[in-house]
């Protein structure tokens, strides 16, 4: 479990949901649930609050390249063990690099798909 510091709320990220997800173009053969995984998927940790108290509403990495945009934000537990959890889901329309990973994954797909024809 990640120990906060004042002015942290823990963060959980979690790949798209519907509203990530709308108007996305899919390659072919690449299905749904594919697009909707993010790199960072899973990952726990704190964020920094803004100044006045909430979530950054995006969070970037590898240099802006991957976006994760701020779901909702949850309290849990009662009385002094209360914290807040911050959820973000991927973001694919706000990613740069996700084409690229698309790319992969249905080169990938397609590769595997022609092993399991020819064996």
């Amino acid at each position: 479990m990640t120990t906060l510091l004042r002015g942290e709320v823990r963060t959980v990220l979690q790949a798209a949901g519907p509203r990530q997800v709308r108007g996305l173009a899919l390659p072919v053969g690449v299905p749904l649930h594919e697009a909707r995984r993010g790199p960072h998927d899973g990952a726990r940790g704190a964020t920094r609050v803004t100044s006045d108290g909430s979530p950054p509403p995006v969070l970037t990495f590898e240099g802006g390249q991957i976006v994760y945009q701020l779901d909702q934000v949850a309290e849990h537990g009662t009385g002094r063990r209360r914290v807040r959890v911050a959820t973000y889901r991927y973001a694919p329309l706000l990613s740069p690099m996700h084409p690229r990973l698309m790319q992969v994954v249905a080169e990938e797909r397609a590769k595997h798909a022609l092993g399991q024809r020819t064996a």
